[in-house]
């Protein structure tokens, strides 16, 4: 379900909180879901059937709707269809609450001295993703080292879309397929944002693990990273 137009950023006070909102829902359709908010201004409201279980994407605009919305919301989960009239006037009500800000400017640095981030994006983006992912990605800013001991080594901001990449990374003796599959992993927080379980966020569901195992060189950078690889 589309909603345009994009790249909007919030300016309403929340009402609900995420577990309250999952409850919500859960009780009304009477089966556990997962649920994820996004800040996607594109596409409002989506949802997919696996195995069984009910996975929805909505926008975090509604924890402020009130019960006629949700009511909606969880008829259109239901029944795949129908008229949403109060969804509807919700967001044309609240498109005054929203302001338009220019996107941020991001300092990206994407090229090394052994490892170029954009090349690798970019063919996991083609190879992994269907190039979905919208996400910046950079070499982040050098750490000490305390913070290269607790490995560190990637990081996804849902709040700027951009992927970090330890520079401690870009050494000749890490292997390309490390990099890359660091890379991966942080497209996939991009690709599936943070799901709730119960009261928990959950950064690394069962179907996130199911993804980071189709990485091709799995096998090989986890051998790496455990010290079998040198």
């Amino acid at each position: 379900m589309n909603f345009d137009p994009a790249d909007m950023q919030l300016a309403l006070p929340f009402a609900s909180t995420e577990s309250a909102l999952k409850r919500t829902i859960e009780e009304r359709l009477g089966k556990p879901v997962s649920l994820v908010l996004t800040d996607n201004s594109t596409t409002v409201l989506s949802f997919r059937i696996k195995g069984g279980f009910l996975s929805v994407r909505l926008h975090r605009i509604f924890l402020s709707a009130d019960n006629r919305v949700i009511d909606e919301i969880v008829s259109y989960l239901n029944k795949r269809r129908g008229a949403m009239p109060h969804f509807r006037s919700f967001l044309r009500l609240n498109r005054m609450g929203l302001r338009r800000t220019p996107a941020k400017k991001v300092n990206l640095r994407t090229g090394g001295r052994h490892h170029n981030l954009a090349e690798l994006y970019d063919e996991i983006n083609r190879t992994y993703f269907d190039n979905k992912v919208t996400a910046a990605i950079t070499w982040g800013s050098r750490s000490p080292r305390s913070a290269v001991r607790k490995r560190t080594v990637g990081s996804y901001s849902e709040r700027s879309s951009t992927i970090r990449i330890n520079p401690v990374l870009d050494r000749k003796n890490v292997p390309a397929c490390y990099v890359a599959f660091i890379v991966y992993h942080e497209m996939l927080h991009a690709d599936m944002g943070i799901a709730l379980r119960g009261a928990r966020r959950s950064v690394h569901p069962r179907e996130f693990r199911r993804r980071e195992k189709l990485f091709q060189e799995y096998e090989k950078a986890m051998a790496w990273e455990k010290g079998k690889g040198q």
